[in-house]
């Protein structure tokens, strides 16, 4: 008989469902909406990332004691009424477009997720477990802070918006979280960041972390632009915007014509050329951002006192603003969910209910309780068997002995090799169970690996995985960095000094010159997002990246997330035997199967399905 007291955690319907599951407060099974579906930041109710957690737990829907989602949809839809009142008449064309959305859908979302999740346990609404709501950054605050290292740290939450709130502070101490202040919409850091998003020409709500690979390559030029005319930013790191360049309250846009004559340009076309212009704009939002993160970190150190930072909500993904924050040292140490998004939600709603409500344990781990994130599915030998026979694939099997140097030496000859084994990762980081990997020394790896393996912008720079305790060797870093969340600059005695000619180059032009010993993942900056790889958290990818050291004596390989452009990261064998098939990879590995792709069934090479994913 099951005498835990289980949780279900659900995000959904606005971006990135999700759904998580605890158990007496341990972190069981987590995963993403779109991993299944296959359509990338999938919105819609998470049924089969909750089938997933169910299946993992080995429990049915009846045996959960409490399903709570992440946020509060009756003061989001007032907030959304009053914001249009308040601007009305303008944007009367938006809110016309919203309501008959919300009406039909989000305004009923009690009766909507009782009815879908009453379905896919086969039991009537009334035999339902109780069914609570969290506040969207209560859910953000508690998926920060709760699963952390830390007894007790100040929490702060950044991100677009939830109910009203954009920016949130708390204060975090054994099972309680209490919160201490508050910005509210229209004043948000995240969604003045993706009106730069989306006037450079990127998709709004993904393309962000492209704006953020972009700007090393420009000039911040428009700083003073920017905190003249769009953001008055106080000393103490609280800001207003100045909502009349901004159209996201009452239009389908985020930007404006004021916005447009102010940068003396429109917004870029999606797909167009990016020009230097672009790579300025980038540089200076960036900076703008770091510049209002580091003093909101002041003022909370002062006003909390804390040693320990912890951050989530969609901003704490900027992991260049993570290592400008981690490098002031305002604080002893800070930790990032690594799911700090919405997706993550789903589980900070359930860890609210575990310790609010029920006054649960927390058991804090030296580490963290994230157990490295690796809370999707795994797959046994019999089925990934029966997935690749099926698929039609060939393949070798062996052990990990034998693997791990073999695979070694794949990577030294300049392969790129496909990586699949253990659970799947929660959060938009690939680290090790769904990644593509390569060698970072090689000169040609970071074009070859954007344009004909993931057919994207050659511009967007891969992550260093590297052994943990050689972190120091290669990076001016001396701590871990599990879940790729801190940009972090390339050690000096690694470094390839530029010559006069090249330091002359602009933006573009700078791709292709080498910076340093590793290449193909130092960014122009000379910097690095880097990954640390533990034994106790991925004990096989370790053992790769350690024969590949005994090797070559490096201990750093490239890791890119298992995906092609516009699409979700592999979930299953098929998946990854798909994608591997679709690009230009060399070889796949599934667990202890191999596969290179010479050895494979020659098919027709037909490129139809780029259509099956939308741009991201």
């Amino acid at each position: 008989m099951n005498t835990a007291t289980n949780i279900l955690g659900l995000s959904a319907y606005y971006h990135d469902s999700a759904a998580a599951l605890i158990m007496n407060g341990d972190i069981v099974a987590a995963s993403q909406e779109e991993r299944f579906s296959r359509k990338k930041h999938d919105a819609r109710f998470p049924e089969n990332a909750i089938r997933y957690c169910l299946d993992e737990a080995g429990i049915t829907l009846s045996e959960v004691d409490e399903i709570v989602f992440y946020d509060k949809p009756l003061v989001k839809f007032e907030r959304l009424v009053e914001t249009y009142l308040s601007y009305a008449p303008n944007g009367i064309r938006s809110f016309i477009a919203a309501m008959p959305i919300w009406l039909k859908e989000k305004l009923y979302l009690k009766s909507t997720l009782k009815k879908e999740l009453a379905a896919l346990g086969e039991i009537t609404t009334a035999e339902l477990p109780k069914l609570l709501f969290a506040e969207h950054h209560q859910s953000h605050a508690a998926s920060a802070f709760f699963p952390s290292p830390y007894e007790k740290a100040a929490v702060l939450c950044l991100d677009g918006v939830g109910e009203w709130s954009t920016t949130t502070v708390w204060v975090g101490e054994g099972n309680t979280l209490k919160a201490q202040w508050e910005i509210d919409f229209p004043h948000s850091l995240g969604l003045l960041y993706s009106a730069f998003t989306y006037y450079t020409g990127f998709k709004v709500n993904s393309g962000e972390y492209k704006l953020m690979g972009l700007a090393p390559y420009g000039e911040p030029k428009y700083i003073d632009l920017i905190l003249d005319n769009l953001i008055d930013l106080k000393e103490d790191g609280t800001f207003r915007l100045n909502m009349n360049y901004f159209n996201y309250c009452t239009g389908l846009t985020m930007t404006n014509k004021k916005f447009d004559k102010l940068f003396g340009a429109p917004p870029r076309k999606s797909e167009s050329e990016i020009t230097q212009r672009e790579m300025d704009i980038a540089a200076s939002i960036q900076k703008v951002t770091e510049e209002v993160v580091t003093r909101l970190a002041k003022t909370v150190r002062a006003e909390t006192d804390c040693r320990y930072l912890c951050l989530a909500g969609g901003v704490a993904l900027n992991c260049v603003a993570n290592g400008e924050l981690l490098r002031a040292n305002i604080f002893d140490d800070i930790w990032i969910q690594p799911a700090a998004g919405d997706a993550g939600g789903a589980l900070g709603a359930a860890l609210a209910v575990w310790h609010d409500l029920h006054d649960g344990e927390r058991k804090v781990n030296s580490s963290d309780s994230m157990k490295g994130s690796y809370l999707g599915p795994s797959f046994k030998r019999e089925d990934i068997c029966e997935r690749l026979n099926k698929a039609g694939a060939v393949y070798t099997v062996l052990e990990d002995k034998e693997l791990m140097p073999k695979l070694a030496q794949i990577i030294d000859n300049e392969n790129i090799v496909g990586f699949f084994q253990g659970r799947m990762e929660f959060g938009p980081r690939a680290l090790g169970g769904r990644s593509i990997i390569g060698d970072p020394r090689s000169k040609k790896m970071q074009s070859q690996m954007n344009l004909k393996i993931k057919y994207r912008e050659s511009f967007r720079p891969f992550a260093p995985s590297v052994l943990n305790e050689d972190v120091g060797k290669y990076f001016e870093h001396n701590q871990p960095s599990p879940y790729m969340l801190l940009v972090a600059p390339v050690s000096k005695q690694i470094r390839v000094p530029m010559t006069e000619s090249q330091k002359k180059l602009f933006g573009i032009e700078k791709l292709n010159i080498a910076r340093s010993e590793l290449p193909a993942i130092t960014h122009v900056d000379y910097s690095a997002r880097v990954q640390t790889i533990h034994a106790e958290t991925n004990p096989r990818y370790y053992h790769l990246v350690s024969a590949f050291k005994e090797l070559t004596g490096c201990s750093v390989i490239v890791n890119t997330s298992f995906n092609v452009r516009g699409e979700p990261i592999v979930c299953t064998p098929e998946d990854a035997y798909q994608c591997f098939m679709r690009t230009e990879m060399d070889y796949l590995v599934v667990e202890n199967f191999l596969m290179a792709k010479s050895d494979q069934p020659q098919i027709e090479k037909d490129k139809s399905w780029m259509n099956e994913f939308e741009l991201d």
